[in-house]
C-alpha cells in the first residue's frame, strides 16, 4: 500500500481509496429514489485517517483563495468531512469554523436545526459526500439560509453527474467536486 503525505492532497490516491473502499457494485436505490448498479459509501473514507486527510486537503485546496467563515452540511454524512476540514485548517494556521445541519429541529435544548459556532451573515460552504440530484444538499442549504448564513458554494467528494450541479447553479450556488464518475471510470 502506498501512503501519501498526510499534508498534501493526492488526487490519484483519493481515486485509489474510493475504488478500494467506497465503491460497490450491485442493485441499489439511492436517496433520490433512483436505481443504480453501483453505490458509493464515502463514510468508509471520511471515517478513516488517510481518507479523511486526503478529502480535507482537497477541500482546503479548493477553498485556498476564498476562505469562508465556516464549513458544514447535513448530518450525518457531512459531519466527519467538516471535522477533518476544520482540523486540517487549524493545523495549517487557518481560522475556519464548522457547523452541522440537522434533518429536523432538535426537540430539546435550544431547538436549533443548525448548530455550531456560527452567526448570521457568516459566509459558509456546504460539504457533501456524494451528490446525485442534489436534493438533500438543497434542503441543507435552505436550512442554513433560513438560519441567516450566506451559502454560495458547495463542495462534494464525488459528483454522480446526475443533475446536481445544474440544480445548485439554478439556486445561485457554485458547485465543486473533488471527483466525478468519469474520474472513477464509471459510465453515467
Amino acid at each position: 500500500m502506498t501512503i501519501a503525505s498526510p499534508l498534501l492532497y493526492d488526487r490519484s490516491r483519493l481515486i485509489e481509496l474510493v475504488k478500494e473502499y467506497a465503491l460497490s457494485f450491485g442493485d441499489f436505490t439511492l436517496a433520490s429514489g433512483a436505481k443504480a448498479n453501483f453505490y458509493l459509501d464515502c463514510r468508509k473514507l471520511t471515517l478513516s485517517g488517510e481518507g479523511a486527510n486526503q478529502i480535507a486537503a482537497g477541500i482546503l485546496a479548493l477553498l485556498e483563495n476564498d476562505m469562508p467563515d465556516a464549513v458544514g452540511g447535513m448530518a450525518i454524512g457531512a459531519d466527519p468531512i467538516t471535522a477533518a476540514v476544520i482540523t486540517r485548517a487549524w493545523q495549517s494556521g487557518l481560522s475556519l469554523r464548522g457547523f452541522i445541519v440537522r434533518k429536523e429541529n432538535k426537540q430539546h435544548g435550544t431547538g436549533r436545526q443548525v448548530e455550531g459556532p456560527i452567526k448570521e451573515k457568516d459566509r459558509v460552504v456546504m460539504l457533501e459526500d456524494v451528490v446525485t440530484s442534489g436534493g438533500s444538499s438543497l434542503k441543507a442549504i435552505q436550512h442554513a439560509r433560513d438560519y441567516g448564513l450566506e451559502v454560495d458554494r458547495i463542495i462534494t467528494i464525488i459528483d454522480r453527474q446526475a443533475g446536481g450541479r445544474e440544480r445548485f447553479e439554478a439556486e445561485g450556488v457554485t458547485f465543486y467536486s473533488l471527483l466525478t464518475l468519469d474520474d472513477l471510470g464509471i459510465d453515467t
